[in-house]
């Protein structure tokens, strides 16, 4: 059995007036992430930590914020198009293991749901999908509230 290990991470600001999705969820809160898809910056981590396992290269590279083709896409999308490259060349997801870092939004009652949805999106079980969310203790820029940072770990496995 061959065993691959990817990181990822990626951080995006927020502004007031944007919409928040995380982990594939849409959070309820009066701020968002800006950015060019619709800045799910877990979703963004995890493709990362996907692409990575696989030397593959980064969701900017597959995905350049400077095409229209993915402005304002969900980044469930393009994490449903990483796995489909990943799965076609033989590889599964043996688990996932993510890092939210926020100050507010209040995030744990979604950790469910996230982990539910990436999950199925990754098709996997949703025991080996882990999302947990931390603040900063009110330091840096996650700390004054100007943006989250996410850190995902993926382990995959092919036969």
């Amino acid at each position: 059995m061959d065993l691959r290990i990817g990181q990822g991470y990626d951080v995006h600001q927020l502004r007031e007036g944007l919409p928040m999705w995380l982990g594939g969820v849409r959070i309820e809160s009066n701020i968002g992430f800006v950015a060019h898809s619709d800045g799910d910056v877990a979703i963004h981590a995890l493709c990362d930590a996907l692409l990575g396992a696989l030397a593959l290269g980064d969701i900017g590279h597959l995905f350049p914020d400077t095409s229209d083709e993915w402005k304002g896409i969900s980044s469930s999308i393009l994490l449903e198009k990483v796995m489909a490259r990943i799965t076609g060349l033989g590889w599964k997801v043996v688990n996932a293991d993510i890092t939210i870092a926020l100050q507010r939004p209040k995030i744990a009652s979604y950790v469910g749901a996230m982990r539910e949805h990436l999950a199925a999106v990754m098709g996997v079980d949703s025991s080996r999908v882990s999302v947990k969310a931390t603040t900063t203790e009110r330091l840096g820029f996650v700390g004054r509230g100007e943006g989250c940072e996410v850190w995902a770990v993926v382990m995959l496995c092919k036969d």
